[in-house]
């Protein structure tokens, strides 16, 4: 396993299966993940996806939306009945709507094409970051200087307490807990609010801001806090 590749519990090259009915792309995608210490295994349409997806329990799923038989978003919403596979969706379709539909439907991340090689190696590391950090429930998000214990309910930042209230406590724990993943403005609101507030965004803003202000040194450069803009948010994943 290369320095970029991520290690997973097993101790086996973390497998990645590529989905798109362009062979270029899959090729190249498999050169460049096999040269990342990936093991890559390829499908051309969603139906094999799916079955592969049942058979060959991949760590990771990279996906294409314009499939040739099915959908794209269908895939997710068939994976999303059984499984929890991390899945990083590639596609042409960078418009806003597109993005917050799959990651909606439980995407985790939306890489839209053309792409950088660097750019997807770094979300699927975060997406496998994300995915580890469920299977061990590790109940403490480190990075940088930001800790937050979830169990005993407590926030520093470079070792100084830090106060936030109520409810400014539930949307950092919201974030914690799928860090490294993109959370839709929707997802944020129901998780913390409840459905009745899914179109308050605004409100959302003014407490994502409050936030910042407490945990970054520079709140309006925020490291911690990631914009996705039109789409939500994103906290950096855990070191």
């Amino acid at each position: 396993m290369t320095q970029t590749g991520e290690a997973i519990p097993s101790g086996k090259p973390t497998r990645v299966l590529v989905v798109d009915d362009e062979p270029q792309i899959r090729r190249f995608l498999k050169t460049s993940l096999s040269a990342h210490g990936y093991e890559v295994i390829e499908a051309d349409n969603g139906g094999e996806a799916i079955r592969l997806a049942t058979t060959i329990e991949p760590d990771v799923i990279v996906l294409d939306l314009g499939l040739p038989d099915i959908d794209g978003t269908v895939v997710i919403q068939r994976l999303r009945e059984w499984s929890n596979v991390p899945i990083v969706v590639l596609s042409v379709r960078g418009d806003e709507g597109a993005k917050v539909h799959a990651l909606d439907l439980g995407a985790d991340d939306f890489v839209v094409k053309p792409f950088g090689m660097a750019e997807l190696l770094a979300r699927l590391r975060a997406a496998l970051r994300h995915r580890l950090t469920q299977l061990v429930e590790e109940p403490v998000y480190r990075s940088g200087g930001l800790v937050v214990d979830l169990i005993h309910r407590t926030v520093t930042t470079e070792g100084n307490a830090v106060q936030l209230s109520p409810r400014e406590y539930d949307l950092l724990r919201a974030l914690v807990l799928h860090a490294g993943k993109v959370i839709t403005h929707q997802q944020l609101l129901r998780m913390v609010w409840g459905p009745a507030h899914d179109d308050d965004v605004q409100y959302l803003r003014v407490y994502i801001g409050q936030l910042r202000a407490k945990l970054e040194a520079e709140p309006m450069r925020p490291v911690y806090i990631q914009t996705e803009p039109g789409v939500g948010y994103r906290l950096r994943a855990a070191e």
